[in-house]
């Protein structure tokens, strides 16, 4: 098997005297930390595809208020 440039590179640093630059690795550098699962259906069934701005929300008002003063300017 043929030797990367890196590989190489690695090994005339240290045929040099310097420091090998896979020490300075950590032990997590190789590590997957992150947990990978699949949602349940409940998950899927329950998670929010767009978020929507306030004024589409039927409870916040704003509909109410607007339908207010359309009807006092149509009246007065």
């Amino acid at each position: 098997m043929a030797k990367s440039n890196a590989r190489k590179h690695r090994e005339k640093l240290e045929r040099e005297g310097k420091r090998n630059p896979e020490l300075n690795r950590s032990i997590f550098a190789f590590a997957d930390m992150n947990q990978r699962r699949t949602k349940t259906k409940v998950e899927k069934l329950n998670q929010q595809k767009h978020k929507r701005s306030l004024s589409f929300q039927s409870d916040d008002g704003l509909f109410y208020f607007c339908l207010a003063i359309k009807k006092i300017i149509v009246m007065g």
